[in-house]
């Protein structure tokens, strides 16, 4: 694995990864280890995302893809997921993509605001 990260931004994927590290040590500083349920499944999950898996695949047919959609989608997927494998391979999606997107802003130019409309600028 490169540490150039996208279209060779050197840094890029390290340093969200050293970001999100940093987060990860705060949350156990403030909560400790947690057991939690996984609280995922059912029949409302699995159709909440069929319909993010379809929005997604409108909006990319359309050429209207937002990070938006695909960390969506692949949330609700995650939040469908009841099979412990499953469920922590969804969850890596999750955060790569969280981690994609997060290296797309640092790679706008500064002073550059974001679209929040889905179009582009």
């Amino acid at each position: 694995m490169t540490q150039d990260g996208d279209a060779g931004v050197p840094g890029s994927l390290a340093k969200v990864l050293a970001d999100v590290a940093a987060e990860r040590a705060a949350q156990d500083a403030r909560w400790g280890t947690q057991v939690l349920p996984d609280g995922t499944g059912g029949d409302r999950a699995v159709a909440e995302s069929g319909v993010a898996r379809h929005a997604t695949d409108t909006a990319a047919r359309e050429g209207a893809l937002t990070w938006r959609h695909v960390l969506a989608e692949e949330v609700l997927e995650a939040f469908a997921e009841t099979e412990p494998g499953r469920l922590r391979a969804e969850l890596v999606q999750v955060a790569a993509v969280a981690v994609k997107w997060a290296q797309a802003l640092d790679r706008r130019p500064s002073g550059r605001p974001g679209s929040t409309t889905g179009v582009p600028p």
